[in-house]
Order: structure tokens, then sequence, then C-alpha cells
């Protein structure tokens, strides 16, 4: 019970192993190089380079009685570096060599959401506009993960901190009231990844990290337009990194190629989440306003199935792949307009499934594969929308089955946890970023002319493993 129990957290968390080699051939003269078996015990530093956002839910409150809701933050690029040690255990408590590590990471962050503007933005009376900023933050993790090899699949958590900046705009004070809120917030990261020797004293990893760095308030008071905020600050972090090794490795000998050519079909699972740039225009008060908010379909999860194949040249590997994912991302938070009861408009948005039909292109070191995908993407995204403006209910779902594009990148190595997977079995961790294009819909209120318009950019960010068999032969090379 205990294996089955340490299996299924493997998977789950995004994680697998790789066979081991198969015995060498026992002949006195062609007798095959058996390498040894590789130690991740040891110092190492390194650089890591990635994506990610913000989405914090902030609810914001005016003079008006006026209680909108959205998340913000942005899309941005990150960068820092890292330094760790890793303890292995040859066997413990007979898992095999599960491996114990401490890292601690700092990280430059351009995450920005400069465009959240509520109440009816520049022409609206009591509008304002949020602009938020995630300048830095580092963390400071244990890791713990099974090795089999050169390949680390692991679970990683610990404490998280960063600087967080928010500016807040009365847009309708003349001049525009402008007060900034900066705080350094501590909080909580948890997470996972893979990590793959490249040869020599270097290795490669992809990494997914959550980071909650807790609340910021802020308010003013004593003005025409006065306002409360509380942001909940949560990240979602997706990374590649480069390790250099100080510690003992097994260098002597060089794995033999993988087999990647032929026809493979496997499952996959993982998570999800999106901030979809969104805006609402409608009229009040003799005007036509606009909000510009995020809706993030957060604690989402995928899962489904997946069909490729391989060409290989040597080292260098070429395919194409198409895949099917039910998901169940969701944010039925937001909230607009005044949201106060009297003029309001609440949203719930779902992405109910999505597919990909991608090239990839791949080297793989020894049994390790690392690869670039893209291609195309499609998927179908529904919003409901309901409350009252002027004095009109409204409630109305839209339903849009739309295509766009996604690029990503993995690791996929052969996969025999506790040896009850075969040689034709490998497991893949991969990113993908998923762009599915705008939509717009028209919602009626005293008349079929007058009314609100609603768009919305769908993103998603998925973090997911899966399982793979090769029908054509095993994948472990023979020597």
């Amino acid at each position: 019970m205990k294996k089955v129990l340490v299996a299924a957290a493997l998977v789950a968390t995004g994680t697998g192993a790789r066979a081991a080699d198969l015995p060498a051939k026992a002949t006195p003269y062609y007798k095959a190089p058996v390498a040894k078996v590789y130690d991740w015990t040891g110092f190492y530093v390194g650089v890591n380079g990635g994506t990610g956002f913000g989405r914090s839910f902030t609810p914001l409150t005016n003079r008006f009685g006026g209680n909108a809701s959205s998340r913000l933050g942005g899309w941005g690029a990150l960068g820092g570096g890292q330094i760790g040690y890793n303890w292995q255990h040859g066997n413990f408590l007979g898992l095999g060599n599960v491996v114990f590590g401490l890292e601690a990471d700092i990280q430059g962050s351009a995450f920005n959401d400069d465009r959240t503007c509520e109440y009816g933005c520049m022409t609206g009376s009591g509008a304002l506009s949020v602009n938020q900023k995630l300048d830095w933050f580092g963390t400071v993790r244990g890791r713990v993960g099974l090795a089999t090899g050169p390949v680390l699949s692991y679970v990683t958590g610990g404490l998280a901190y960063g600087g967080v900046n928010t500016t807040v705009t009365i847009l309708s004070a003349i001049p525009p009231n402008v007060t900034s809120f900066s705080n350094t917030n501590t909080g909580w990261t948890l997470g996972s990844g893979v990590e793959a020797a490249l040869g020599g004293a270097w290795t490669g990893k992809i990494e997914y990290l959550y980071v909650s760095l807790g609340t910021q308030s802020g308010d003013k008071t004593g003005v025409a337009n006065s306002y409360l905020f509380r942001s909940e600050v949560n990240e979602q972090v997706f990374r590649a990194g480069l390790n250099y090794r100080m510690g003992e490795r097994a260098t002597d000998l060089a794995e033999p190629v993988a087999r990647w050519a032929g026809f493979y079909g496997g499952i996959d699972v993982g998570g999800a989440a999106a901030i979809n740039r969104s805006s609402l225009t409608y009229p009040m008060a003799g005007q036509i306003r606009t909000d510009t908010f995020n809706l993030s379909s957060t604690n989402g999860f995928t899962g489904g199935g997946q069909l490729g194949y391989n060409f290989q040249s040597a080292n260098w590997v070429l395919g194409i792949e198409t895949d099917l994912q039910g998901s169940t991302q969701q944010d039925n938070k937001a909230c607009e307009i005044l949201c106060n009861g009297v003029n309001t408009a609440a949203f719930d948005q779902k992405l109910d499934w999505l597919g990909t039909t991608r090239g990839r292109i791949g080297y793989s070191i020894g049994s390790t594969l690392f690869y670039f995908t893209g291609g195309a993407a499609y998927g179908d995204v529904k919003t409901n929308i309901a409350g009252i403006l002027i004095g009109a209910p409204f409630n109305q779902t839209f339903t849009h089955t739309k295509a766009g594009y996604t690029v990503g990148g993995g690791i996929e190595s052969p996969f025999n946890l506790f040896g009850w997977f075969g040689p034709n079995w490998t497991a893949k961790t991969e990113y993908l970023y998923v762009d599915l294009g705008r939509t717009s819909d028209f919602i009626p209120l005293s008349s079929p002319t007058v009314g609100m318009t609603f768009s919305t950019h769908v993103r998603e960010d998925l973090f997911r493993t899966g399982l793979n068999y090769h029908f054509n032969e095993p994948v472990v090379a023979k020597y």
C-alpha cells in the first residue's frame, strides 16, 4: 500500500522516473559498458528564467457604495539564480533512491497589472485605476524526490517573500489623486519539477511554483472619492533552470541514446490557470462607461490523452502530437459596475475543454529527451453574466469554441516506477502556454440596441505530466 500511495503522488504532482539500463551482454570481448549510479549528493548553483503572472483577488470599495472585485496581476518574465544542497539516500524506506534537498533562490520579476480600471474608468464619478507590481521575490524551500539514475522528480515547498507595490489613482478627482502602497510580504510556496543530467556537472530542470504572499491593504480617506482595497497576492511561476553540481557524480560513461521513433499514445493530468484580460462597456448617467479588469480561471485541473509519432536521427527527435483535455477551470468571483445590488454585473467564466495539435523538436541526452513544442490550440469558453443595470435585469450565457496557438517545452524519460512498468513506457513533464484569442458579446438592456458589450482574451498556462506507451519497440536502448 505504501508503494501505491507514493506512485500516485508522484504522477499527480507532475513527476516521473526513468528506467535503469538493461543488463550488459556478458561476452569476454564485447562486454557493454555499465554506467555508475548517478549520485545527486552535494552543493549546486544555477540560473533560471521563465514566465508567470499574478492573480491577486482584489475587492475595491468606493464612497458611492461600489464593491467591484477582480484579479490583479499581469503576465511577465522572470529570472534569477538559485543555490542548494542535495542528499541522496540509496534505499529510503524501501522506496529506492530518495533525494532530500534545500534550495534558496532570488528572482527579478516583470509582473505588472496597469490596466485594471473600475467604476466607469475615466468618465465615471468615483472612478479608480489600480497598478500592482511584483518587482522581485525569493523562496527558501525543501525538496524531496525520487531519482532513477540521472533523472530526479521532486516536490518542493517552503517560505516565500517579495516586494509588492500597488498604486491607486482616483481618476475623477481634479487633479487625479495618486497614492502608492509598498510592502515586503512573506508567505509560502508549493510546487513540483523534474531535473535531469545534461552531461558532466550540468543539469537542467523544469519547474512550477505557486507563490502566496499574503495580503496587502490600503485606504484613502479624507478626499472627495475615498476608497478601500484589500489584495490577496498570489503568483503562478513557470520556469526552467540550469544547475552546476559541485558534488560527486557519475561521469565516466555516457548513457546510450534511447529509441524514440514510432507511434505512441498515453494519458496526462495537470493543473491550469489563466488571467484573461476583459472589459465591460455600459451606459450609466448619460455616459458610456468602460471597466477593464481580469477574469482568472484558477484552481483548475486538466486531464486527457494524447497520440503522437516521432522521427529520430541520432540524438535529434522530430515529432507531431495531438491531445484533448477536460478542464475544471472557473472564475465566479468577479463583479463589476458598482456591484451594489442596484447596478451590478457578476461573472462566471469556465473553460470546459481544450486541445492542441503540435510539432515537437527535441534532443536526447542518453535516455532523457529535452524538447520544445508548438502549434494549434482550440477550446470551449463559456461566460455567464448576470445582474441589473438602470433597472433592467439580465442573465445571459455566451459559449464560444475558439482556435489559437500554443508553445511550450518539456522533459520525457523512460518510466519504470518500482519495476511496475516495462521498457516501452515513458513519463513526461511539460509546460504549455495557450492563447485562444478574443471574444466579444452584446447584452441588450432597455432595447435591442441599448446594452452592454463584454470582451475577453482567453489565455492559459498548463503544467502537466503524462505517461506514454511506445508501440514500435522499447525506448531503453540496448547495447
